[in-house]
């Protein structure tokens, strides 16, 4: 396969490269990032010299690059990972939000069916559902329902992919995914934040009482995911991806804090943010079923060694402060 994966400079991105060309490197990848403030380039430093890697710098929203890209390297899919991501700062920005994740992943679909690609993924969220009462999970079926202007770009972004599947027959696909952790993940997310933190002996700010409860897959065990729609996937489909592994944030913020070492009193409860939904979590049933997928890292063992990953990787993350 020749792909190009846009915004793998990003967190998840950077780890399905790393993943692709360790595991399956008969592939080519382009890898088209902007490098905003989210993104480190040393993420992807280990592979640039790869004969069947290259890194592009650019825009999704620049369809004459998009398509000279995928011209000049006879790409024939796309995997979009480009998005602004942060719900906090979608609350005080939504404009960009809108830019990127809605009319972005337009432009890239105008470029995908113009040059008739085998596959086009679109990698979503579990946010685009909502919040979940105290019981049950989302199915691919579950009413989109979000709640912050992220998840409301990243729910239009997902229709958009479904209109284009349904009036031009582009061959789609559509993953939402609980919450990730693992290493290259930006240090403004809740794992990271709250492991630099630690590393720092700075306050752990734990929003509301703490009580938010999210479902924990590690990266790795996403991208097998990602992998086995991409080629395997039936055209068309959603598929939902999560590990059955529901944690509170305060229960987060106590098992970083202990294995480390450290007082359970670094934690600091502050205001909540707005809309701030309760609860997630996913029903994999069906890329369980149709695909064979299932989660293999273990929540204790993988926090575990992402937070060492955070100890011995110091200068990755502080490259953040600097830029």
């Amino acid at each position: 396969m020749r792909l190009l994966v846009t915004g793998g400079s990003g967190f998840i991105g950077s780890n399905f490269i790393h993943c692709l060309l360790q595991r399956h490197p008969d592939n080519f990848i382009v890898n088209l990032d902007k490098i905003t403030y989210a993104a480190n380039p040393n993420s992807l430093a280990d592979v640039a010299s790869q004969a069947n890697y290259r890194f592009v710098q650019g825009d999704i929203l620049n369809t004459a690059l998009v398509t000279y890209v995928m011209q000049q390297y006879k790409l024939e899919a796309i995997i979009n990972f480009a998005a602004e991501s942060h719900v906090d700062r979608s609350i005080t920005d939504p404009d960009i939000f809108v830019q990127t994740n809605v009319l972005g992943t337009q432009h890239l679909l105008d470029v995908a069916l113009k040059m008739k690609v085998n596959r086009f993924l679109q990698v979503s969220t579990d946010e685009v559902y909502g919040e979940l009462g105290e019981t049950g999970q989302f199915t691919e079926s579950s009413p989109l329902q979000p709640h912050s202007p992220y998840s409301a770009a990243k729910a239009a972004a997902d229709l958009l992919v479904q209109a284009y599947h349904r009036t031009y027959q582009l061959p789609t696909n559509i993953t939402r995914c609980s919450n990730n952790y693992g290493p290259y993940q930006h240090p403004e997310k809740l794992i990271p934040k709250f492991v630099t933190h630690a590393l720092t002996k700075q306050p752990l700010p734990l929003y509301g009482n703490g009580i938010n409860v999210r479902d924990w897959i590690h990266v790795q065990d996403h991208c097998r995911a990602l992998y086995l729609v991409l080629t395997r996937g039936k055209i068309g489909e959603t598929y939902n991806i999560g590990s059955h592994h529901e944690l509170t944030n305060q229960k987060i913020a106590e098992l970083i804090i202990r294995e480390l070492g450290l007082n359970l009193n670094l934690i600091k409860y502050v205001a909540d943010r707005p809309g701030h939904d309760q609860r997630y979590a996913m029903d994999p049933t069906k890329i369980e079923h149709e695909l064979g997928w299932r989660p293999r890292v273990d929540f204790k063992q993988g926090l575990k060694q992402t937070i060492a990953w955070y100890q011995n990787h110091s200068e990755w993350w502080q490259y953040f402060a600097k830029a």
